[in-house]
């Protein structure tokens, strides 16, 4: 009985050291030697300095930025409190909190996207469809004292499309959109 104990507390032991960090610290060492941008977070730098993750969304509510979709992790894209707010479609808060959405998203009578008022299922989402930046030039385009048509080029070229032409849906990057527009308006 003692033999049988030993043997399981040792191979207990040694499969929590080989799974839980030989193997961890295995695949990330290889991440980083094959693919560092993508192991490391895809940090987006600017003039030298890191403004964020291609992962992970960020607030934008000035009216001369592209908005992101809501958050409903943490205060707002906490990537330790990632969730969704499990509120079912009758919920009062969830329509109370759309409506307030929809409210300060909207430019008229054209409906407004649904990605711009509900939050993704993590809360994180960086991406917001062709769409919903579509719907908000006009918005920054009179913020930032810029023809439309020149927002709606700078739209289309930071569409990603469907990876392999079939998976996902075409998507922008609010981020990198952002910067984008930020280094047209400085004119470069």
């Amino acid at each position: 009985m003692r033999n049988h104990l030993t043997t399981a507390i040792l191979y207990t032991l040694i499969t929590g050291l080989v799974l839980g960090l030989g193997y961890p610290l295995a695949i990330t060492a290889i991440a980083h030697l094959v693919m560092p941008g993508k192991a490391s977070g895809q940090l987006i730098t600017e003039n030298g300095q890191i403004v964020g993750s291609a992962l992970i969304g960020q607030p934008f509510t000035g009216p001369g930025y592209f908005h992101s979709r809501p958050s409903v992790a943490g205060a707002g894209y906490d990537a330790g409190n990632s969730s969704g707010s499990n509120l079912g479609p009758t919920s009062k808060t969830l329509i109370d909190r759309v409506d307030a959405s929809v409210k300060a998203e909207s430019n008229g009578d054209a409906p407004v996207p649904v990605d711009l008022v509900t939050a993704s299922a993590s809360g994180l989402d960086p991406d917001i469809t062709p769409a919903a930046a579509l719907y908000q030039v006009h918005r920054v385009a009179q913020q930032r004292h810029l023809p439309d048509a020149t927002l709606q080029t700078l739209v289309q070229q930071n569409i990603t499309p469907r990876q392999l032409g079939l998976l996902g849906e075409p998507r922008i990057n609010v981020l990198a959109l952002n910067l984008a527009l930020d280094r047209l308006a400085r004119g470069r």
